[in-house]
């Protein structure tokens, strides 16, 4: 029988939230002590990989890396990695404040690399257990992770804190979650997914819907278009026309820190109402030269007589089905004059978004303990959710409070100070529990131990 060391923090999920959480923790003093570890089930890191296009650029400036708005002298900064990597001249040059997407996950996978030895990768989560202390009072003074590795082996941790960073999860409307996944990509696994899809041209030419009026939608019709001739994209879009992100800077100003404190300040109704004003500033629209370069490229082929691909506005989807052939038939209604007809095609790529609300699966086992705070996402302004005073771990929420905190939560905009204030967060409730002396242990049995002192306990 082995009693391990209780951490203060794990990490689940190591994308860009925890991933700046992991320098806030190594570089302030006093809490870079904390014992802490991330769990992330992918192999290596990664970071949207399904949408690294080679000409998409990111829609927030470099300076919103996981640190300059926290403190510009770190090591961290894109600019050091520029310098590092030897490309700062060449950057600056470019006068463009936007670096590609490939380049910023390179930024990131370089910040990553430092913390290899506090990260478990290629481990998935499958449960978390409240641990009650030995007292009489029998408060939940821990909570115990169980992790299962790429080899099948299963992992124990016992922490009193929790940062969940773990991301969205592909929104798939209804209609097509019961076509299965054959010949149809979410864009989240677009780049992983498509030449299978499409396949080589063999002399038979594909037909592609896209469906969405975002980004990332706009994106993959464009690279449909330029990479694969014979494929012939569709833009399926329900308003009227694709309409242009407002970055005006007044209007930017809801990305600031300062107005994470205006949103969390208002009434529930109040936010709702603040986020619903801004809502065209993240979602369903898109950069204003990408629409304009999708503009041209659909008016040029107009000029040359062989319009292949189409943009189709108002146009409501109302049902999918698989043909005998293996191909899709999607029902397709004019929004504007009601008539429906129905078209066929060789794959779908769905650009319908992410779910905020995959940490619900992930913390139900905790239900019992949490009463209704968990499913009404009553959440402090520091990100720990609100929980029973019996129940002692602090859970930290990151990238799923975008309905108390504002737009700016699912985003990279805010997390160098979203960081900031969990370690601040941490750091004040850790030293409150070494004060009352609650260093509790729990009993498990030991295998082996990684080097982030997990116990295995698969045999």
């Amino acid at each position: 029988m082995h009693r391990d060391t209780v951490f203060d923090l794990i990490g689940i999920g190591f994308g860009p939230s925890n991933l700046a959480l992991a320098v806030r923790l190594a570089e302030e003093a006093g809490v870079s002590d904390l014992a802490h570890c991330f769990i992330e089930r992918q192999p290596e890191f990664g970071w949207h990989r399904g949408m690294l296009l080679d000409d998409c650029r990111m829609q927030i400036s470099f300076l919103k890396d996981l640190v300059t708005m926290r403190d510009p002298k770190s090591r961290f900064t894109f600019i050091n990695y520029l310098f590092e990597r030897g490309r700062l001249a060449d950057f600056v040059n470019l006068k463009n404040f936007y670096p590609t997407r490939v380049e910023f996950h390179d930024y990131l996978s370089w910040v990553a690399a430092a913390f290899d030895e506090r990260v478990n990768y290629g481990q998935t989560v499958i449960g978390i257990e409240a641990v009650k202390g030995e007292g009489k009072a029998q408060d939940i003074e821990a909570l115990r992770v169980f992790s299962r590795d790429a080899e099948g082996r299963e992992w124990e941790r016992s922490t009193r804190a929790l940062s969940v960073g773990i991301g969205g999860g592909p929104q798939v409307p209804p209609a097509f979650a019961a076509l299965g996944t054959h010949n149809i990509v979410h864009s989240s696994q677009y780049l992983t997914s498509i030449d299978r899809v499409v396949g080589p041209s063999n002399g038979a030419r594909k037909r592609v819907a896209v469906i969405g009026a975002g980004q990332s939608a706009a994106e993959v019709f464009v690279d449909l278009t330029r990479r694969f001739p014979h494929v012939d994209a569709s833009l399926v879009i329900r308003s009227s026309a694709l309409k242009p992100a407002d970055d005006s800077p007044f209007v930017n100003e809801i990305f600031s820190p300062a107005f994470t404190d205006i949103v969390y300040a208002q009434p529930r109704d109040g936010r709702r109402s603040l986020i619903e004003r801004f809502r065209d500033t993240n979602y369903a629209v898109v950069d204003r030269p990408l629409i304009e370069q999708i503009y041209e490229m659909l008016y040029l082929q107009n000029v040359s007589a062989d319009p292949r691909h189409r943009l189709l506005a108002n146009t409501g989807i109302e049902t999918a089905v698989r043909t005998a052939g293996g191909q899709i038939e999607l029902t397709l209604r004019d929004r504007l004059n009601g008539h429906a007809r129905a078209e066929s095609f060789d794959a779908l790529v769905l650009a319908t978004g992410y779910r905020r609300d995959t940490h619900l699966d992930l913390l139900d086992s905790l239900t019992p303990h949490l009463g209704e705070a968990l499913a009404q996402g009553d959440v402090e302004r520091d990100y720990r959710l609100v929980t029973p005073a019996s129940f002692k771990p602090r859970i930290y929420l990151q990238g799923c409070c975008e309905d108390s905190h504002g737009l700016s939560d699912t985003l990279l905009s805010v997390l160098a100070l979203r960081s900031d204030e969990i370690v601040a967060s941490l750091a004040r409730h850790t030293s409150q529990d070494r004060s009352a002396s609650r260093t509790p242990t729990f009993p498990c049995t030991t295998r082996r131990f990684t080097a982030a002192c997990a116990t295995d306990v698969s045999q």
